[in-house]
């Protein structure tokens, strides 16, 4: 791929793409969301494939599990939408360390559908939990890395104190793989980014309750998560992980500005390497917090 190539790829696309998500969807509330509004953007985003990610936390009694759960949890949001979509177990493991790829079912379904695009007509993988089977296919087959453009939601942002973010802390060795790997890598950071984009309580009262099962599920449960710490008390949830869905339709930078920077990779100490090679990446520094929640629960609520 030539440069000129590789900054094509890290613009935001201006025609229908064909898109497989990433996702440890039973981790988190905002999954369900990210899910949703891939599938509700049909016209632009073909969803070839949906593989679940693996986690570990007290959601979960190891990652194998974090994954067997999120892959339960994908079938749910796909009956309340009544969409049939191929969904894929991903790894039941994190990586073991730099070099050695973890085989699954998505590692090895990513390794083999990339082969069929092109530089100039990529797949788009969005992962939004440990980034473990992207990583795991690229150590299987190098040469997608051609073929793909994979946008990231994990870290945090450069101005930040650390990286300690669950994405990337689950598996720092699979984040360093897939950036170090040339891929054309778009990243939206945590905290300090993405950290803006939150939905209240009102707003889900108002505007998601009752619209139809699968917004009321979404809310219901946002509700119940948040309750279970800040009953009686005001509070929001950071819908974190639609981000990385709404770079894709960002036309115009109409849910988020970004720019290219040299990234450096994210050190096992979680800070990032400052001083060593560093790779140039498309960052997202800023989310138009309204203008991409407009869109999101005009897209639920449809």
């Amino acid at each position: 791929m030539t440069n000129e190539q590789k900054f094509n790829n890290l613009s935001v696309p201006s025609h229908p793409i064909d898109v497989i998500l990433d996702t440890d969807a039973y981790n988190e509330i905002d999954d369900q969301f990210a899910i949703a509004y891939l599938l509700k953007n049909s016209d632009k985003l073909n969803v070839k494939a949906i593989y679940a990610a693996p986690f570990h936390n007290e959601k979960s009694s190891d990652p194998c599990d974090g994954m067997i759960k999120s892959y339960e949890e994908i079938f749910k949001v796909l009956e309340l939408m009544g969409k049939k979509v191929s969904v894929i177990n991903g790894s039941p493991r994190f990586l073991p360390n730099e070099n050695k790829a973890v085989i699954s079912d998505a590692a090895s379904h990513l390794a083999r559908t990339a082969m069929e695009y092109t530089p100039d007509n990529p797949l788009y993988v969005v992962a939004i939990g440990a980034i473990t089977n992207i990583a795991s296919a690229i150590l299987q087959k190098p040469e997608i890395t051609e073929n793909i453009v994979v946008v990231w939601l994990g870290s945090n942002a450069l101005h930040y104190h650390d990286t300690k973010e669950f994405n990337l802390m689950q598996d720092i060795a699979a984040a360093r793989v897939v950036i170090s790997s040339g891929v054309p890598f778009v990243i939206l950071p945590c905290m300090g980014v993405v950290s803006a984009f939150t939905l209240s309580h009102a707003e889900i009262k108002e505007w998601l309750l009752g619209k139809n099962p699968l917004a009321t599920y979404l809310g219901e449960n946002t509700i119940t998560a948040a309750e279970a710490y800040a009953k009686g008390k005001p509070w929001t949830r950071v819908i974190w992980d639609v981000t990385a869905v709404a770079w894709l339709l960002n036309d115009g930078e109409r849910f988020m500005r970004s720019q290219i920077v040299e990234l450096p990779l994210p050190g096992y100490d979680h800070k990032y390497e400052k001083g060593e090679k560093t790779y140039p990446v498309r960052y997202v520094y800023h989310i138009w917090r309204d203008s991409l929640m407009r869109d999101l629960i005009e897209k639920l609520c449809k």
